[in-house]
């Protein structure tokens, strides 16, 4: 009976697995050398948020199972994130500022991206995003490479059936 009780929902269960292969996209080589992302604390917060927010918009809209299967992939990125502090060296003190620092910067991505998926096919507007988050401190040339990754990750996951991402099943194309 206990064992009930305690068992996550399938829909926590999903975003995390989600999340995974969010993570799994975000660590290939390719994103850190073929697009010049910077392999920092920094870069890689961009590449994942980068990822998430193109799974949460494949699910918005969808219903409410695809709405708490979102809501735990946000919810286990945020974990992941102050996990990531705190083995950084983070201190607990300092946690909370750096993780409300965190979400709005995620807030404020997810909505730029929104709006730059809407703006698609022309990729103006999301090569301007990229350069001026992912390539803030680097190399801004490859952000139209960048974009066309996002852009056609992005028109992946819409021909993906979405029982199957419920499922916890998402592929990406290769970076």
């Amino acid at each position: 009976m206990l064992n009930r009780l305690f068992r996550p929902r399938p829909a926590q269960l999903t975003g995390r697995t989600l999340y995974a292969a969010c993570v799994e996209q975000a660590r290939s080589p390719a994103l850190y050398t073929a697009y010049a992302a910077p392999d920092t604390p920094t870069g890689r917060f961009e590449i994942y948020t980068l990822h998430v927010v193109a799974l949460l918009d494949r699910l918005g809209g969808h219903g409410p199972q695809a709405a708490e299967t979102a809501q735990a992939l946000f919810d286990t990125y945020l974990k992941a994130l102050d996990h990531a502090l705190r083995e950084l060296g983070v201190g607990d003190l300092s946690v909370g500022k750096k993780m409300r620092r965190l979400g709005e910067a995620f807030f404020g991505r997810a909505k730029s991206y929104q709006a730059a998926y809407k703006a698609l096919p022309d990729r103006s507007e999301l090569e301007a995003l990229i350069a001026r988050t992912v390539y803030v401190a680097g190399d801004a040339e490859r952000a139209p490479e960048l974009a066309a990754y996002a852009a056609g990750q992005r028109e992946h996951l819409e021909g993906q059936p979405l029982a199957e991402i419920l499922a916890g099943r998402v592929t990406w194309r290769p970076a």
